[in-house]
């Protein structure tokens, strides 16, 4: 089949970390790969070599930018109104608003939240090589990891750094995502020396410090949609001490984390963790890769190309992204 990826603000491939970005680019390549016709309507300056790229132009509809010969397309934001071809949205994050009749998430806590059952897990493009290289070896550091937008509250930088604290002497962690001082939050929560600092890095210097973590610290207070964080750390062969909200719990097995809603207890998972590297990175390959993410949505395309409609009753935010979620500084 033809499939048009529209991601119209994309510039693509990606530049740093930007996830929706990857996310665009591993499921084009894996489409391509089995088989299928890419094209990408995206943001002036793309350049793809397995896709045919559209600069998106603000000035003419979407419709009218569509190829010809398209069969389905897929977009990362609402659809405009009243568009006529066969079509799915992907619903990336958590939004208090109702979503169109053909609305994807990613993951089952997601959709069931909104009152859908159809989800697609996100799969990352391992063959990145960014990802090159992980070390699987046992690891006896004391280096652990926060990762994520930390300006944003809900993903509770306070809390893993006040975890990081209390575990025992020697114990560091590594903020990526986020500085010691910040315009949006001021000065942050410590001045500790075993908090370290690393902004929004990517590439080698993020690959880097996940090599060496021995474990993603991640409890944050809201439901978390998905987890790019957990995912890219388990594949680096980090295992995940996170809190039970959102879809952690699909995605955080017993094999590869442990989940929790206090301190105490988190400091406690951490200290006592016995976790292989190796399972952690082969459970992440297997599952959370572009290929099956690709193969999902290919289900997904078939049924609304058949005429199908995926959610008869509009998606609508049935339970609130933080409603009664807490964290036990204690």
């Amino acid at each position: 089949m033809h499939i048009l990826i529209v991601a119209e603000r994309a510039k693509l491939p990606a530049n740093g970390y930007g996830g929706l970005h990857r996310m665009v680019w591993g499921l084009a390549k894996a489409l391509s790969d089995l088989g299928h016709k890419v094209s990408l309507l995206c943001a002036r300056g793309s350049s793809c070599p397995f896709a045919n790229v559209i600069w998106r132009d603000p000035s003419v509809p979407i419709a009218a930018q569509v190829p010809t010969g398209v069969d389905v397309v897929h977009f990362n934001a609402a659809p405009p109104d009243g568009f006529e071809l066969p079509y799915v949205e992907t619903i990336h994050g958590n939004f208090n608003k109702s979503f169109s009749h053909n609305a994807i998430f990613v993951s089952a806590n997601h959709a069931a939240r909104h009152g859908s059952s159809h989800y697609v897990y996100n799969g990352i493009d391992w063959d990145d090589p960014e990802y090159a290289n992980p070390d699987l070896s046992p690891r006896a550091s004391r280096r652990y990891h926060f990762l994520g937008k930390a300006d944003w509250k809900v993903k509770n930088l306070a809390g893993a750094i006040a975890v990081a604290k209390s575990l025992p002497s020697g114990s560091t962690l590594d903020v990526i995502g986020g500085r010691r001082f910040s315009f949006h939050m001021g000065l942050r929560f410590t001045l500790s020396q075993r908090i370290k600092f690393h902004g929004m890095v990517a590439g080698e210097r993020k690959s880097a410090l996940l090599r060496q973590s021995s474990g993603l610290i991640f409890p944050v207070v809201w439901h978390e949609p998905f987890g790019l964080a957990v995912v890219e750390s388990l594949y680096m062969g980090a295992p995940v001490f996170a809190t039970p909200y959102g879809a952690l719990p699909e995605i955080v097995t017993p094999e590869v984390g442990r989940l929790s809603d206090s301190r105490s207890q988190m400091v406690y998972d951490i200290t006592h963790a016995d976790f292989s590297p190796r399972v952690c990175h082969e459970y992440a390959r297997d599952v959370f890769n572009a290929r099956r993410m690709a193969m999902g949505y290919v289900a997904k395309y078939e049924k609304v190309i058949n005429g199908e409609v995926l959610n008869p009753v509009l998606p609508a935010i049935k339970t609130s992204a933080c409603e009664s979620l807490v964290w036990k500084n204690e």
